[in-house]
């Protein structure tokens, strides 16, 4: 695990003028929106404050959004408690973009400073909100999730995921990389950095931009606690003619994954034609285990009305049964429910009908309310753009204290239109819009499940234990 005393004096800057001079060029955005998203008031002027001078002279300014209030930056100081060190931070952020690009609009969101973890739906929610409003975001540019400071990290995944949604490119700008590490050290990222280019006049209001944020590198008075956190020598780093960025570009093409079509209740029939339990939910371990996860994953012990969208051959719809007064479950193949039917003969309160996510006419969902909504494995195999409508209707169905559990796969599947990490990341934007409070998030190599509910109190608080 890395640490460090961004006060100190860190790693040489010279020592990295040579390798940084040698990275292929990264030419500078010209189509589209771009947006530099900060995690602290003066990361937008320290790592792409020259990306922002050369927008605003091509005539392109960028969008600012800062994430933190950055009132965490002197703890134990006697001159400024965190309130007034925020306002302070304000007022220099906004005084630092008017140097780089007048024209650029400053958002700051004023989550906590060093919190961005404990913050992260919420973080998400509020980019999420701007990034899709207004013109389409073709480049989003963030800090590096590298830099072994939390906060980055936490932003850099956050803007990962929500530029997977975009389809947009992703640049990670590293800051405490160049005080920690040397060149030589494994965890510079040297294949995927592009160095981006800046002109003489980028390179000195980028000078005078970071020296307007006055609390980072200027001392507040002359005890212990209010020194630069910034040291002087390693600020000389960002002296150069050039800004590093990690460079992902977009993986959502027009012939990629998300805009492939849904597949269509052919692709079913004709995988059922070819084997009676295609997916082995009847003989594989990992199934088994996967079904005592979804189980035991529930808030409640018994649910009034339940639905299960793409229930297959009834597998995990028996087990479901056994803790819904009743349960309706949906598939597009009608071999697929014949199964179902002959495993479920025993169990009246079951009903089993034609019905697809996303579905219209003989296809559409059940109408509800229902108390529990399980969509286990089949949001992939719709497109973006038929998903994100269909995960809206659906929660439609939910009760008033409804709970929505989604489980997938997270292995890319040549046929299908999406991988199940987008699957969720499209539950959770559906879901948060609906005001669903997000209790359950399990994550691992394999599989994603997450559990939705309008009724945010623990299992702890719905069984008495709090």
């Amino acid at each position: 695990m890395v640490t460090f005393d961004g006060r100190g004096p860190g790693t040489p800057p010279h020592v990295w003028d040579e390798p940084l001079a040698a990275l292929p060029p990264w030419p500078l955005p010209r189509e589209g929106r771009t947006v530099v998203v900060a995690a602290h008031p003066d990361d937008e002027t320290l790592t792409a404050g020259g990306l922002l001078a050369e927008l605003a002279a091509a005539g392109r300014p960028a969008d600012v959004v800062v994430v933190s209030d950055g009132a965490a930056s002197h703890p134990g100081s006697p001159t400024l408690d965190p309130t007034a060190l925020a306002r302070r931070r304000v007022d220099e952020v906004r005084a630092a973009v008017e140097i780089l690009s007048p024209a650029s609009d400053v958002t700051l969101l004023g989550h906590p400073d060093g919190g961005l973890c404990e913050s992260r739906d919420r973080v998400t929610a509020d980019l999420r909100a701007i990034l899709t409003t207004g013109a389409p975001v073709r480049t989003l540019v963030t800090t590096w999730r590298g830099d072994a400071h939390r906060d980055h990290r936490v932003l850099a995944e956050v803007c990962a995921d929500l530029a997977d949604e975009l389809g947009c490119t992703l640049a990670e700008a590293p800051l405490w990389l160049w005080h920690w590490a040397t060149p030589d050290d494994p965890a510079v990222p040297w294949d995927d950095l592009r160095a981006l280019p800046l002109s003489d006049h980028a390179v000195v209001v980028k000078q005078r931009a970071v020296a307007a944020h006055e609390t980072q590198v200027q001392p507040l008075s002359d005890h212990p606690a209010d020194v630069p956190v910034l040291h002087p020598r390693f600020l000389r780093g960002f002296d150069r003619d050039l800004e590093p960025f990690v460079v992902r570009e977009p993986t959502r093409r027009d012939d990629g994954p998300a805009d492939r079509a849904s597949l269509p209740a052919a692709y079913f029939d004709a995988t059922y034609a070819r084997h009676a339990d295609p997916w082995g939910f009847t003989d594989r371990p990992y199934e088994a285990r996967k079904r005592a996860l979804t189980l035991a994953a529930l808030p409640d012990e018994r649910y009034g009305r339940a639905l299960e969208v793409g229930c297959s051959i009834g597998v995990l719809t028996a087990e479901l049964a056994a803790r819904c007064d009743a349960l309706t479950g949906t598939d597009v193949a009608d071999a697929a429910l014949a199964a179902a039917r002959a495993r479920l003969a025993h169990a009246p309160h079951v009903r089993l009908v034609h019905g697809a996510l996303g579905g219209t006419d003989d296809d559409a969902l059940p109408g509800g309310p229902f108390d529990l909504v399980v969509l286990s494995e089949v949001g992939y195999y719709l497109s973006w753009a038929d998903l994100t409508v269909a995960l809206p209707d659906l929660l439609t169905r939910l009760s008033r204290g409804g709970t929505v559990l989604a489980c997938h796969w997270r292995h890319p599947v040549e046929d299908y239109p999406l991988p199940g990490d987008a699957v969720h990341r499209a539950l959770a934007r559906a879901a948060q819009d609906a005001g669903l409070a997000h209790l359950v998030e399990h994550r691992e190599a394999d599989l994603l499940l997450d559990v939705w509910s309008r009724d945010p109190r623990s299992v702890a608080e719905r069984t008495g234990l709090r």
